[in-house]
């Protein structure tokens, strides 16, 4: 990364290439060095040779100039510079190597990193993963520019996240709560409705305040995904809520890698800048994963698990480490990352890394799918480390952290009835362990399960988790206080 810089710091001074349509081509279309000595071309890549005064992550245009190309494959492409070995450039290309020739090429390079315009422009845009739109409407431009790879933030200047971000789905709400400023995955599985779900909470969540946005970026979802995903959030763009940043399957796999980096800078200025708690949402980072070991394998690196390069532990830190609080800006930046798990292995690099940077996960369950529940929150694998840092008594409701705490303690209990059901026969059970069987199915029914376009309020989804908890002996709620019990928990309908 180049040009570090504390975002509590004064902003940068605007950009000459501000108002482009690709994000930062307005500077490379000026380049101040043109080369044209071309190795090779090896899958996304181009290698350079005889090149001097060329840095790390350099923006670049990579000119067509063959005759025989037509005119639309003589387009100007767009390139990152990857590694500098001497007078070595290798970069990778954004919209890929096809119909390219080393002996038709010419690389101008920007003598700057790739930075794209900021403003508030983006609100109600849909793009592809480049920034480039895809509404029909014009370049987004904004007076200011910066670079995708974005700044570290200075740790003495976070401020620890406080104050919840409703989604309106009850089992996140409840269980899980999502504070902003924190880091909370969805792992899920092939087959599994994670889209579904994560449209859902780009369309419904809000911090209770007005200045709430989201920066949805989608990565190697098919057609077909797309276009649910755009007719979902239709309200919410139109409302100028909303940024899209849309990669397909069949787009350039650099563009994957690109497409996160720039909802990020993206959300960065909305929130630290204009003021605004943004959620972003990155679906799928398993697709993202996939990219970056694709060009690790182009520029033949070492592999280490699973063919992953060693590197992908930093490379996403590097994404997820964006958000937060900073002491004396009123925003603020939530990560909602998706991730599908190959095979349901939760050890798997993509999952396993996510969870030593994020704060807790939210884990999808094929057998709560395969009972009917939507959404199919496997809640005992889930956990969120900062919901105690933003829940309770002057932030959700006062009961919220016991009740929570009691539908866990008692959803594990009735597991454990389920297992000796299965052995002996519910006829056998004591009216206890009934008890605990009756409130596993009132929990999933009137709790966790919900409507796709459902939207539930705080208040909604613990007034359920008390119904359900009503199904239980008094007795049985040792998590909760008599206070809490006389003015929230109503009466058993069994009178037992």
């Amino acid at each position: 990364m180049t040009g570090a810089r504390d975002p509590a710091a004064a902003e940068p001074a605007p950009a000459s290439n501000a108002g482009t349509g690709l994000a930062g081509a307005g500077t490379a279309g000026t380049g101040r060095l043109s080369f044209g000595d071309v190795r090779e071309l090896r899958g996304p890549l181009v290698v350079l040779g005889d090149v001097e005064n060329v840095g790390w992550d350099e923006f670049a245009t990579i000119e067509l100039t063959h005759t025989d190309l037509s005119d639309t494959a003589r387009t100007d492409r767009h390139g990152l510079v990857l590694e500098v070995d001497h007078d070595i450039v290798t970069l990778q290309v954004l919209e890929g190597t096809d119909n390219m020739a080393p002996g038709s090429i010419r690389v101008c390079f920007a003598g700057q990193p790739l930075q794209i315009p900021v403003s508030t422009g983006w609100l109600g845009r849909v793009c592809n993963g480049r920034g480039e739109p895809l509404d029909g409407g014009p370049p987004v431009t904004g007076a200011t520019s910066l670079p995708v790879s974005g700044w570290p933030l200075n740790p003495v200047h976070r401020e620890p996240p406080q104050e919840p971000v409703l989604t309106g789905v009850s089992v996140i709400d409840a269980l899980t709560t999502l504070v902003r400023g924190q880091k909370l995955p969805i792992f899920s599985v092939a087959g599994l409705p994670h889209l579904t779900l994560a449209t859902q909470i780009a369309a419904q969540a809000t911090s209770g305040d007005t200045s709430f946005r989201v920066v949805f970026a989608a990565m190697g979802l098919t057609h077909a995904d797309i276009a649910y995903v755009r007719d979902r959030l239709e309200q919410r763009s139109a409302a100028g809520e909303l940024v899209l940043l849309l990669n397909a399957a069949d787009d350039p796999v650099i563009e994957r890698i690109l497409t996160p980096r720039i909802a990020l800078t993206i959300a960065e200025h909305l929130a630290y800048t204009e003021g605004n708690d943004v959620l972003v949402i990155m679906s799928d980072m398993t697709s993202y994963a996939e990219a970056v070991r694709e060009v690790s394998a182009a520029r033949r690196e070492i592999p280490a698990r699973r063919g992953y390069p060693g590197y992908l532990y930093s490379d996403l830190a590097g994404l997820y480490e964006r958000c937060g609080r900073v002491r004396g800006r009123a925003g603020s930046v939530t990560i909602v990352p998706v991730l599908t798990m190959p095979g349901g292995d939760i050890t798997h690099p993509v999952p396993d890394l996510t969870g030593y940077i994020t704060e807790g996960q939210i884990v999808l369950s094929p057998e709560a799918y395969a009972r009917g529940i939507y959404p199919p929150v496997d809640a005992l694998s889930s956990l969120s480390r900062l919901m105690r840092s933003g829940a309770g008594a002057g932030r959700t409701r006062e009961d919220h952290l016991d009740v929570a705490a009691q539908l866990l303690a008692a959803l594990a209990r009735a597991g454990q009835a389920g297992e000796l059901a299965e052995l002996v026969g519910a006829d056998a059970l004591s009216e206890t362990d009934r008890s605990y069987l009756a409130y596993h199915q009132l929990v999933e029914r009137n709790l966790f399960a919900q409507g796709r376009d459902e939207v539930r309020t705080l208040n909604d989804t613990l007034d359920r988790a008390w119904s359900a908890l009503a199904a239980l002996p008094r007795s049985e709620l040792t998590m909760l206080s008599t206070d809490l019990l006389q003015k929230y928990l109503p009466p058993r309908s069994d009178a037992s």
